[in-house]
């Protein structure tokens, strides 16, 4: 009898969904809402390809969870068919709590963080499937004894970072972020109760750690998304100020609700599943809309917005590694100001300043560990003929519409 569902998956080939809960879940409609939620948010503005969605996000990294528990099993590691189960849908929902254009907007419509959204998906779901998720529960909040578990689902090299680096590179075309996730995954071992990598693996770890740094840089912050998702952030603030003065403001359903109120982490744990009904509502298609209806609203920097989200013109973007000289910052808002010949209050959403940092590897938290041949285990950090680039790369920008000054 067949006990999966075998899908083509463009980055990995076939892959399997067991039939069951798994299967079940994947079925549910607020998994099936994941495939109206872009993965990489805006950076289809830059790279054309990168159209892909939190769907396949998911049942990439579901596919690597389940050749990481064959392989530490090959090694002895004692995983039970439960735990198995567990860890596989924890990593399949990892990702469910995400919002319209993924991390662009997490804190704009609402004052959660995707990974509490997660849960609160995951708590809905144990109730309709009778308990069958506490296990998965457990491990995504790290509360259960084999601490390896959990790490494959969130660590520094758990299955999400691996098929997000994967995927999100080939669907851009950038090839410096191709990781050797097969290797990698061959690597794995448990010592214990933590997740190692054998010494022979450790190449492959530093070509992923260059890989995902550069991915951070080339991709998810290069200047022009960083801009398109800047204006979006406040195009959506230029309306919900709107809303809070009485305006009309015509939007999808879906989104008014959020317009009219960003509910917050205790909002959703007085008033769980009503606020979840109206979350799965929203995807990246009701924003959208609204967009295309703003463009001709009466309120001229929500128009203007708008349009230039619409029709791809879009603000500027310096970056700088250092502080930007106040002098220069006034002489910018000076000419925002005189070329739109709008009041000093439109700055708030013409001019945007900020930084953005990111790091090759970080110390502070769950190293990566090696085992080395002669059975003991390092850190990562100690283990290298070379110092990993631990220290964050900080670099302040301004964002402004494409005007001559």
């Amino acid at each position: 009898m067949k006990n999966k569902k075998i899908l083509n998956d463009p980055v990995y080939g076939f892959v399997g969904i067991p039939y069951g809960i798994i299967f079940n879940l994947v079925e549910h409609p607020y998994f099936q809402r994941l495939r109206r939620i872009k993965q990489t948010s805006l950076t289809h503005l830059v790279y054309p390809g990168a159209l892909h969605t939190r769907f396949h996000h998911a049942l990439g990294a579901l596919h690597l969870m389940q050749q990481a528990i064959e392989v530490l099993r090959s090694k002895d590691v004692h995983i039970t068919q439960e735990e198995a189960e567990g860890v596989c849908i924890a990593i399949l929902l990892h990702d469910i709590g995400h919002g319209p254009f993924s991390h662009t907007l997490e804190h704009t419509l609402m004052q959660v963080t995707h990974e509490d959204l997660s849960l609160y998906f995951m708590e809905e779901l144990n109730e309709a499937f009778q308990g069958r998720l506490e296990l998965a529960m457990s491990i995504f909040k790290d509360e259960y004894p084999k601490h390896f578990l959990h790490q494959l689902v969130s660590g520094q090299l758990d299955m999400d970072r691996m098929d997000y680096l994967n995927r999100d590179s080939f669907f851009t075309g950038v090839h410096e972020g191709v990781i050797g996730y097969d290797r990698i995954i061959k690597m794995l071992a448990v010592r214990d109760g933590e997740l190692v990598v054998e010494e022979k693996g450790i190449y492959s770890i530093e070509k992923f750690l260059i890989a995902r740094r550069i991915m951070y840089w080339q991709v998810y912050l290069h200047k022009t998304v960083l801009s398109a998702e800047q204006m979006m952030i406040v195009a959506l603030n230029r309306a919900k100020d709107l809303v809070k003065q009485g305006e009309a403001v015509e939007a999808p359903p879906a989104l008014s609700f959020f317009l009219n109120g960003a509910p917050t982490a205790a909002d959703f744990e007085e008033n769980r599943s009503a606020l979840l009904q109206r979350f799965t509502a929203l995807d990246d298609y009701d924003v959208m809309t609204a967009f295309k209806y703003w463009q001709h609203h009466s309120d001229k920097v929500l128009a203007y917005l708008s349009q230039c989200l619409i029709n791809r013109r879009l603000f500027r973007l310096e970056f700088s590694y250092e502080p930007f000289d106040a002098a220069y910052l006034d002489r910018v808002k000076q000419a925002v100001l005189d070329w739109s010949e709008l009041d000093l209050s439109a700055l708030d959403y013409l001019f945007i300043q900020g930084e953005e940092a990111n790091a090759a590897y970080r110390k502070s938290k769950d190293e990566i560990k090696i085992l080395r041949k002669n059975g003991q285990v390092r850190p990562m950090s100690e283990s290298t003929d070379y110092d990993i680039q631990s220290k964050a790369v900080r670099k302040h920008y301004i964002c402004y519409p494409k005007i001559k000054f």
